[in-house]
């Protein structure tokens, strides 16, 4: 009995708070993103190639767990993360094919309508609707519709964050009660005796074709982890917004990620351990760099309210003028 009802050691204890920070950041991860984009009824922010990378970097994940033999915390954790790319990638794809069926009703609507007598008008619409990026048109025409909206609906609609509402400190408050329910989390389980095991640890032969299958799904996994945020990084880059992405999802990505590495560094450092942990890793802080990338786009693509709404005021301005002319 005494070897079953062991302490913990002080390695083990900061790994198993680490361990259970990061897993509450992932459990909620996708929330902020489908609050977003059913808010919006949009999901023109996201890139579906991001969406499509990470799910088969989660698929490999979960296989790699399961032939490894990873702890049952770890190979739920990534079943949940392909259910929840299903969902995510579910949703996206309704909102997608739903607005591009409502945009081609209101083509056709807008063109059957126009008189024949009419064509520089129908001229100067084709002109206005023609130009842009694959799918930048959806995300201005968003931004230009909100500038009109009350606060309210504005809100609804998630177009309030924006630098006047300061958006990274309240996301940064909901990082702290993700680290403040983590903690607390492994503390509850720690007095309900869930660390109570015995002193012998299982360690498994990295030479066995198992291990080595397991191995090569770690480092699909982490290759498919690194890669799936480049398409959404040159999106943005190309349209130059950051609109429809939920800044707190990229956050919770970033604890998640921090915090998993953090946990497996404390936890052990034989060489062994570390050895069979490296696929992870590498998926895991690798991000780290694309995230604050990403951050680094939210900063500088950010709307500017006050000049949108100064060069409003001044086309409205020189309407008025020219209606009274």
């Amino acid at each position: 009995m005494e070897s079953i009802s062991r302490g913990v050691s002080v390695n083990e204890a900061l790994s198993g708070i680490f361990g259970s920070i990061s897993l509450a950041a992932w459990i909620c991860l996708l929330l902020p993103q489908l609050i977003t984009n059913y808010k919006a009824k949009s999901a023109e922010g996201l890139s579906m190639g991001f969406l499509a990378i990470w799910l088969f970097g989660d698929v490999a994940n979960l296989c790699g767990a399961l032939v490894t033999g990873l702890a049952p915390t770890a190979t739920a954790l990534a079943g949940y993360f392909c259910i929840s790319d299903l969902i995510l990638i579910t949703q996206c794809v309704y909102y997608n094919v739903r607005n591009a069926r409502a945009a081609r009703k209101r083509t056709q609507s807008t063109d059957s309508e126009a008189s024949e007598d009419e064509p520089l008008l129908r001229r100067r619409r084709t002109s206005s609707t023609g130009l842009g990026l694959p799918g930048s048109h959806g995300r201005n025409s968003l931004r230009q519709h909100a500038s009109g909206l009350d606060p309210i609906k504005r809100s609804v609609t998630g177009e309030d964050e924006t630098p006047d509402s300061n958006p990274w400190l309240h996301n940064s408050l909901s990082i702290v009660a993700v680290y403040v329910v983590g903690a607390v989390g492994w503390f509850v389980s720690y007095r309900a005796g869930a660390w109570d095991q015995p002193d012998g640890d299982e360690q498994s032969d990295m030479d066995t074709p198992v291990a080595v299958v397991g191995m090569v799904l770690g480092y699909a996994s982490a290759i498919c982890y690194l890669c799936a945020r480049i398409p959404q990084i040159i999106k943005n880059y190309r349209e130059k917004s950051c609109e429809g992405l939920a800044l707190l999802f990229f956050l919770l990505s970033l604890t998640g990620n921090f915090t998993y590495g953090l946990s497996v560094f404390t936890y052990s450092q034989k060489p062994d351990y570390i050895i069979k942990a490296i696929p992870w890793l590498l998926g895991s802080l690798g991000t780290i760099v694309e995230d604050c990338i990403i951050f680094y786009q939210f900063r500088i693509y950010a709307p500017k309210r006050e000049g949108n709404s100064g060069s409003a005021n001044g086309v409205n301005g020189t309407n008025e003028v020219a209606v009274i002319a």
